[in-house]
């Protein structure tokens, strides 16, 4: 689009199905490749995809006429086919139905960037549910707890 100029920063969270600890080592910094090239191809920017074994946070330039829920549907259904075309699990890997969406002004992209870096070692301190729920209460998101995970009955 002529005369259409942006600056979008999003980063999203998104879990495995259960909140599973299933993101192995041995390939995740595949998983996070492709997860970063399923955002490029959508025409977004990757700035940084990480996470931990039991979810993910991407964190991108959003291009204005892509939306939010199309770019999770599509990365999360590729990268989840690859993962089980490839069997890098033992039973069928999911991601978990939904995702968090947070915004940005270019002056946080240090910070965020550095916060989504250290994902390994701010998790051995607090859990991914609280991580979460810390999101959505800083962004004052209003949600209703009992839709907010899928958990095993």
């Amino acid at each position: 689009m002529a005369n259409t100029y942006h600056q979008i920063y999003i980063q999203t969270v998104f879990a495995v199905k259960y909140r599973n600890a299933l993101i192995n080592k041995e390939w995740k910094s595949t998983l996070l490749s492709i997860l970063g090239n399923l955002i490029n191809e959508t025409g977004c920017k990757t700035i940084l995809v990480n996470g931990t074994e039991d979810h993910v946070h991407c964190f991108l330039a959003l291009k204005p006429n892509i939306a939010v829920s199309e770019l999770m549907k599509t990365i999360k259904a590729k990268s989840s086919k690859y993962v089980n075309d490839h069997k890098l699990t033992k039973s069928r890997f999911e991601w978990q139905v939904g995702y968090g969406a947070f915004s940005y002004s270019r002056s946080h992209i240090d910070a965020v960037y550095k916060y989504i870096q250290n994902q390994e070692e701010h998790h051995k301190k607090q859990s991914f549910k609280d991580e979460y729920l810390e999101f959505l209460e800083k962004f004052k998101v209003t949600f209703d707890e009992k839709y907010l995970f899928d958990d095993l009955i």
